[in-house]
């Protein structure tokens, strides 16, 4: 029995030493290439028809910040290994929930970005056509959205930032 244990223990050492894979995996849900050094992420501009002010710098600063967080990579002003560009194409307040006698109950902050994302190692990883990420959250209607936008738009921006990098970093 003890030499079967040592066997199996040999066997699983070896399988988990790999025979070199280029992926590197880390706690955060990441699997960036070993070869990868850099990423860049452009300024986000708000294209869409009602603008929030704060919006843009948000999204974009808490992008930045996400990568440099949640892995190895350096940031670079542009022509990362890792490039993101896009835009804000939509922001948007809109009834979520009516009462039984047609008033609104809650209201929802919708915010939507295309995001084009180049994988300099590996292009078949980019998205150069751009793809949409949408998120919101709901606030009370009895509040006016320049009440409650200050605290909503991190909270927002902060699931649109963790799925860009989820598809971005994770391939999912």
């Amino acid at each position: 029995m003890k030499g079967f244990r040592i066997i199996c223990a040999v066997a699983l050492l070896a399988a988990l030493s790999g025979c070199g894979v280029s992926i590197k995996y880390s706690l955060s849900g990441a699997s960036i290439p070993a070869d990868a050094r850099t990423f860049s992420v452009a300024y986000f501009p708000n294209n869409a028809t009602m603008v929030s002010p704060i919006l843009s710098s948000t999204l974009t600063d808490a992008l930045v910040d996400m990568f440099s967080r949640r892995t190895r990579l350096m940031q670079v002003d542009e022509g990362g290994d890792f490039a993101f560009e896009g835009e804000i194409v939509n922001y948007t307040s809109t009834t979520a929930s009516v009462s039984s006698d047609d008033y609104a109950l809650l209201n929802r902050l919708t915010i939507t970005v295309r995001v084009r994302f180049t994988n300099a190692l590996d292009e078949s990883q980019s998205w150069p056509g751009g793809r949409t990420f949408t998120a919101y959250e709901d606030y009370d209607s009895s509040l006016l959205l320049t009440e409650v936008e200050g605290d909503l738009i991190p909270q927002i921006v902060d699931k649109l930032v963790t799925d860009i990098f989820m598809a971005s970093a994770s391939n999912w």
